[in-house]
C-alpha cells in the first residue's frame, strides 16, 4: 500500500456543515438590524465552523510496511568482498546449488596455510575459502514454490548411490563463466567416474525444472582460495608449480587428500538439505 492511498482515507466530518452544491443549504444571514423578507423569518445565527484539524504525518513504519513491488534491492558488493552476482536479486527467486562436502581437519588447514603463504607472494589479495566441497551443479535459481518438489526429486535420485573414496591432489586454477572471479583448487584425480554418475542424476533434476545442467566436461575440484577478476594466466605462470610442490611434499598429504564422499547437500536460499549416501 502506498502513502498516497493512506493519505486518501480522510474523515468526512469536516464537510458535514457545508452547503449543498444544489443550493438546498441555508441561505446567507441578513445583516444585523435588517428586516426579514416578506414571508420569511429572521435567520438563525450559527457559531463559526472550527478550523480543520492539521493532517498528521504518516509514520515511516507504516509507509514501509507495504513496499512497492517494483522497488529494487541494491546489491552492495562491499558486503561480499567485491563479488558480483551472476544473476540479479529478485523477490521469490532462490539461488540453489548442489555439492559433495569436504569436512576439513586440522592437518588440512596446516597445508592450506602453506599454500596461501606461497600463493599470496604472487597475488596478495587472495581470500581463503571458509568451507570446502566438490560442486555437482552450477548455481541456478528456483521459485520458492519449486523448492519442495525439487528437493524431493533430488532425494529420490540420490537414494541409490553408495559412498565412495576420491582423491583431490592436483593444483589447478579456475575462473567462473563470467570471468569475474578466479579460484585455486585441488582437482579430483581419482573418483571422477563416480562424480560423473552423481552429476548425471542431478542434471536430470535440473532438466525437470528447465534449469541449467552442469558443465559438459567438468573438472571436479575443491576450491581453496579466490579473488575478484580473471588472473588465471598470472597464477599459472608464477604460482602453480610451487603450490604443487608443497602438496607433493606435505607430510601425510596422500591420506589427507583421499576423501570419503558420504553425502550430497543442497542449499536453496537459506534452506539446507542433506542426502546421505548408502
Amino acid at each position: 500500500m502506498s502513502a498516497a492511498l493512506l493519505v486518501g482515507y480522510s474523515s468526512s466530518s469536516s464537510s458535514s456543515g457545508s452547503e449543498g452544491e444544489d443550493g438546498s443549504g441555508p441561505g446567507p444571514r441578513p445583516e444585523p438590524g435588517a428586516e426579514p423578507e416578506e414571508g420569511g423569518s429572521r435567520g438563525c445565527r450559527h457559531p463559526p465552523s472550527p478550523p480543520p484539524l492539521p493532517r498528521l504525518p504518516i509514520p515511516d513504519s507504516v509507509l514501509n510496511m507495504f513496499p512497492d513491488p517494483e522497488d529494487g534491492i541494491v546489491d552492495d558488493i562491499e558486503k561480499h568482498g567485491g563479488r558480483i552476482r551472476t544473476f540479479p536479486h529478485e523477490r521469490g527467486i532462490w539461488a540453489t546449488h548442489v555439492w559433495v562436502p569436504y569436512e576439513a581437519k586440522e592437518d588440512f588447514f596446516d597445508l592450506l596455510d602453506l599454500l596461501m603463504t606461497q600463493a599470496r607472494r604472487v597475488l596478495p589479495r587472495l581470500v581463503k575459502m571458509e568451507e570446502f566441497h566438490v560442486s555437482l551443479s552450477q548455481s541456478v535459481v528456483l521459485r520458492y514454490h519449486w523448492i519442495t518438489p525439487f528437493v524431493q526429486s533430488l532425494k529420490s535420485r540420490m537414494a541409490f548411490f553408495h559412498r565412495f573414496l576420491f582423491t583431490a591432489n592436483q593444483v589447478k586454477v579456475y575462473t567462473n563463466q563470467e570471468k569475474t572471479r578466479t579460484f585455486i583448487g585441488l582437482e579430483v584425480t581419482a573418483g571422477h567416474a563416480q562424480f560423473l554418475d552423481l552429476v548425471s542424476e542431478v542434471d536430470r533434476v535440473m532438466e525437470e525444472f528447465d534449469l541449467a545442467t552442469f558443465y559438459k566436461e567438468p573438472s571436479f575440484h575443491i576450491s581453496l582460495a579466490w579473488c575478484v577478476g580473471d588472473v588465471q594466466s598470472e597464477l599459472k605462470e608464477q604460482a602453480i608449480q610451487g603450490l604443487q610442490e608443497i602438496v607433493d611434499s606435505f607430510e601425510d598429504s596422500a591420506p589427507l587428500l583421499r576423501v570419503r564422499a558420504e553425502q550430497v547437500r543442497c542449499k536453496s536460499g537459506n534452506k539446507f538439505f542433506s542426502f546421505p549416501l548408502k
